[in-house]
């Protein structure tokens, strides 16, 4: 996953896709619009709006391309979220990179950034109303870690799945 720096612009497909996407974009879409992160890292722009956009790109992975059921399709689109927040909130980044795999028994999910600040799994009281996710990253993956990058890491996470 090379070529993204921290003080690089994402590339035109996606400032483009970006800038036409609308709730209204049919779920079969977002990958035309996007990319497909099955098949290439999908650069995105380090921006709040950013996780709404990589919640939809997952969900049309995951539930439809993959056909995985509704309740594994929702905690992995959770855990997408939570992954892009926190590249978002936490790296100063520019843009992110999110890249899904599928293998026998497993899903992975992708996402690098050009920082190399580790993530902290902090412990959680009820009442916090941040720093929770990535204490629903290691509640409901199956495994998840940071590979350090020459330039940055890569945060992901593993689910079980059924294969069919």
């Amino acid at each position: 996953m090379a070529g993204l720096e921290g003080n690089e612009q994402p590339r035109g497909h996606s400032r483009a896709a970006a800038a036409r996407w609308s709730p209204a974009v049919a779920d079969e879409q977002v990958l035309d619009l996007f990319g497909d992160p099955t098949e290439a890292e999908v650069p995105l722009p380090s921006r709040p709006e950013s996780a709404a956009s990589a919640r939809r790109i997952a969900q049309a992975v995951v539930l439809d391309r993959w056909r995985l059921s509704a309740r594994l399709t929702e905690d992995a689109v959770l855990l997408v979220s939570e992954l892009v927040g926190n590249a978002v909130r936490h790296t100063g980044a520019r843009v992110f990179g999110l890249r899904m795999r599928r293998r026998p028994g497993w899903i992975r999910v992708e996402v690098r950034d050009p920082s190399r600040g580790l993530p902290c799994l902090m412990p959680v009281q009820e009442t916090d109303v941040s720093g929770r996710g990535l204490f629903l990253v290691d509640k409901l993956s199956d495994r998840w870690g940071v590979d350090l990058l020459p330039r940055g890491k890569t945060t992901w996470f593993e689910m079980r799945v059924a294969d069919r």
